[in-house]
């Protein structure tokens, strides 16, 4: 077998990766399946193969990572396929777009001796800026005028939160120091608790008025993690599983006791609790 060093891919290895989808999508041959998806249907199968992806990172599971990717990349062929079939664009095209782009978006990478911006490049603050006007004349020739015009939609909402967030402090509207953004915090804790408060006058009034206002607050929270450089959306990730991973740890608690939990009371849970904290803290 080859070593990791000595294998490549070969157009020949894309091409055949290109034929097999080819042949799934054979309107007389094909598989039933792929033969009935469209663009919008496969959206899904693509969100849930790239947190696959994520997941299988995050767990360090290298093993299994290649697996992961290559269901990612089978996404892409699908695309490709129907963009083919459809007369809107091939492998190719993405191929050569990605290229171009990772091209002009690099010029101290890959311009000429004699441009100027290789000098000009000399450290990763330099390179944020570059990359933020490169990426904004591309938004003007593509007639986007607002900063926020392409976040797209999809996004989880707490990723989409921070990319406003970083959008409009890059033209200047952003608070300079962390105080007010703490205040902020509060300030929503606040509201929020002003609505929940009245609730019990007109429910079906006040709750929409607690969603809207806990919106509020958790894209001040999001803010906050910006400004201390951290991703919502992972920070968010790990709290998940840490609170799984404690929670399986009272679950093995109970089990040991070998009363239900549905006979416990909340203050012997919140002991077991305390007890699987203070295990991971002792390892």
């Amino acid at each position: 077998m080859l070593s990791l060093q000595e294998r490549t891919v070969s157009v020949a290895d894309i091409q055949s990766l290109l034929t097999i989808m080819q042949q799934l999508r054979n309107p007389e041959s094909g598989c039933p399946w792929d033969q009935a998806q469209d663009f919008a249907s496969i959206v899904p199968f693509t969100l849930e193969e790239a947190y696959e992806v994520v997941d299988t990172i995050e767990r360090q599971a290298w093993e299994e990572l290649p697996d992961e990717l290559g269901d990612l990349l089978f996404q892409i062929v699908f695309y490709c396929q129907l963009g083919q079939e459809q007369g809107k664009f091939d492998f190719s095209t993405i191929v050569a777009r990605i290229s171009d782009k990772l091209i002009r978006r690099h010029p101290h990478v890959f311009a000429q001796p004699e441009n100027n911006v290789v000098g000009a490049i000399t450290n990763i603050h330099d390179l944020s800026q570059a990359w933020d006007s490169l990426k904004a004349n591309e938004r003007q020739q593509k007639q986007l005028h607002s900063a926020l015009d392409d976040i797209p939609q999809a996004l989880p909402a707490l990723s989409r939160a921070r990319k406003i967030q970083h959008r409009v402090a890059k033209v200047g509207f952003d608070w300079a120091e962390l105080e007010p953004v703490v205040a902020k915090i509060h300030e929503e804790i606040d509201e929020v608790l002003v609505e929940v408060n009245l609730r019990h006058q007109d429910p079906d009034f006040y709750q929409p008025r607690i969603v809207d206002e806990m919106g509020d607050l958790l894209f001040a929270v999001v803010n906050l993690a910006r400004h201390l450089n951290v991703d919502p959306e992972q920070a968010l990730r790990q709290a998940n599983h840490k609170f799984e991973r404690r929670f399986r740890g009272v679950e093995q608690c109970v089990n040991n006791s070998g009363k239900p939990i549905q006979q416990h009371s909340l203050e012997e849970l919140d002991h077991y609790w305390n007890v699987v904290k203070q295990h991971e803290n002792i390892n």
